[in-house]
């Protein structure tokens, strides 16, 4: 096996002042035209993504990248996200890097393993559940209010930590109202879609920008949680369909009842993520309204 590719030098350099010498360098993931690391050093650690650059979007993806960094300075002055979050971003020989602070938590779909099967049916369970429900609205309600949507709500963007505080990461494809000149949205994850988002992609130009709306969050959110806790995607397709067949299935705003794959009942959750997957926009709770129900 060859060496794990190593993040940029540039990175590295100037994150030493937060981190300190770095004792681990561990590489996380190295898919779709990016990479990402945890770099860990005795005064605490982060996460750092950067352009794959040889990757055949190696263009694409620091554009993107420096869209994050734009999208995370906006959203730290007015107020939607920590200003610890962001730790500093830059250039490099082969394009674009950004670090944020590590978040040590869990991602949903690991971390709600023992609630998708019958054991998870205990009176301990249920309050954990609702407060990593809340905490995640929590962070979207901050969004909303400032005029964003994240665009990309769904179990790998969503951290579970110790404390059963979701954290909420990964704000590469949020829309909001200082967009400007920017890589055109087109979804983000098929499974966790909106019908309005999937809609939009069918019917417009590959190259045309959609404005994710809160709203579109929302049905992300109750589509991450019915998928986490059922272990079934809320809306019912062949696994081998295309991603274009997939959009076409959501678009119809038609999705599994709840009640008939749910490991167990749990009646106010159920009731919730069913009004999170409302087929209009309109008829969905906002993230406020979800904070007070969990």
């Amino acid at each position: 096996m060859g060496q794990a590719p190593a993040p940029p030098g540039e990175a590295i350099a100037l994150l030493t002042g937060h981190t300190g010498e770095p004792t681990t360098i561990q590489l996380l993931s190295d898919r779709r035209g990016s990479r990402a690391w945890k770099i860990q050093g005795p005064k605490g650690a982060v996460a750092v993504k950067a352009n794959t650059p040889d990757g055949d979007n190696a263009r694409d993806k620091a554009a993107e990248m420096a869209q994050e960094d734009e999208h995370l300075l906006h959203l730290t002055d007015a107020g939607a996200i920590s200003p610890d979050y962001r730790v500093s971003a830059g250039t490099w020989e082969s394009g674009r890097w950004l670090a944020v602070n590590w978040i040590d938590g869990a991602p949903l779909w690991r971390a709600l393993a023992l609630a998708r099967g019958p054991e998870g049916d205990r009176a301990s369970v249920r309050p954990w559940l609702t407060g990593i429900a809340r905490t995640w609205t929590e962070h979207l309600a901050r969004l909303h209010s400032a005029g964003w949507a994240h665009a990309d709500v769904q179990p790998t963007n969503t951290l579970v930590t110790r404390a059963g505080h979701a954290e909420v990461i990964d704000y590469a494809l949020a829309c909001g109202p200082a967009n400007g000149r920017r890589v055109p949205y087109r979804g983000a994850l098929t499974h966790t879609t909106a019908p309005e988002i999937a809609t939009a992609i069918l019917t417009t130009p590959a190259d045309t920008h959609i404005q994710a709306q809160p709203a579109a969050d929302i049905w992300s959110l109750g589509a991450s949680l019915f998928w986490c806790w059922t272990g079934h995607h809320p809306v019912p397709y062949d696994e081998d369909l295309d991603r274009l067949d997939k959009l076409a299935a959501i678009a119809k705003g038609v999705t599994t009842a709840l009640r008939d794959v749910r490991p167990w009942q749990f009646p106010e959750f159920e009731d919730t993520i069913t009004a999170c997957l409302a087929p209009n926009p309109a008829d969905r709770p906002t993230a406020k309204e979800l904070t007070a129900t969990w």
